[in-house]
């Protein structure tokens, strides 16, 4: 499902970067800690943000656990299979339609604020891992194919194999660009919450309709939302009911 790239190059020069840590926020459920954006990193307009939640004996699973985790493999693994000839065909017309990998990796933050690199087709002509701006409808960085594999969210599909590497799950919040979070963070102080499940390929706010740009607090207030609702009442039921919307909302055409 919907949501927005480093090229390989240059890591921060500076041996240490300085780690201020914030006290634990009333509410939040999770304490987080900013790096200063590094030297000779995009130019220092990045601010790095690592959450992790308050860890209590006895609730050291994602939610869900791993009855959620079993799941996860054998579905991923099934589709994957299945699903195999397609996305090869995919990452080849990907590869010849225009310069680039077929694979476009960009980090997000996943579990408690572990970052991992998350997996999509390539629609773009950038790709972008600091300075990420979100995708719109009409966006001059698509390429040819790129705004039917977005609207069809086919671009999501290389997802299932962070999944079966544990980084995501089938359902949960979706991951954001590392940027983003520190942006939502700031806006909703609810956010870090979310870091208590696997980051999503599709989840309770994209089936409710908060899907694509998140360009005003009204709206990552309202996803931020959705996504904490997911987190502390989860249940089987919910996500039998989100993975059955989720197929109804791929048949629709009007997604980012």
């Amino acid at each position: 499902m919907r949501d927005h790239a480093k090229p390989d190059g240059a890591r921060p020069r500076s041996a240490t970067p300085r780690v201020h840590a914030a006290p634990q926020r009333a509410g939040s459920g999770a304490r987080f800690a900013t790096r200063a954006a590094a030297a000779n990193d995009m130019n220092g307009r990045v601010e790095i943000i690592h959450f992790w939640a308050h860890v209590r004996p006895g609730d050291e699973q994602p939610v869900g656990g791993l009855s959620k985790r079993v799941f996860d493999v054998v579905v991923s693994a099934s589709a994957l299979l299945v699903f195999l000839p397609f996305l090869l065909l995919i990452a080849l017309i990907v590869k010849l339609e225009s310069n680039g990998p077929a694979i476009f990796k960009q980090e997000r933050g996943g579990y408690r604020g572990k970052t991992f690199r998350i997996w999509k087709f390539r629609t773009m002509t950038v790709m972008e891992n600091r300075g990420v701006l979100q995708a719109r409808s009409g966006d001059a960085r698509f390429t040819r194919l790129g705004g039917f594999l977005r609207r069809s969210s086919i671009d999501e599909l290389p997802q299932l194999v962070n999944v079966l590497l544990g980084d995501m799950s089938i359902i949960g919040p979706r991951p954001h660009a590392l940027e983003h979070d520190v942006l939502f963070e700031k806006v909703d102080g609810r956010y870090p919450i979310r870091f208590n499940a696997r980051p999503g390929v599709t989840g309770l706010a994209q089936v409710n309709g908060s899907r694509g740009p998140t360009e005003t607090e009204e709206k990552i207030q309202t996803r931020t939302g959705f996504d904490i609702e997911y987190v502390q009442a989860w249940s089987w039921r919910r996500d039998i009911e989100i993975f059955l919307r989720t197929i109804k909302v791929l048949f629709k055409a009007d997604a980012l």
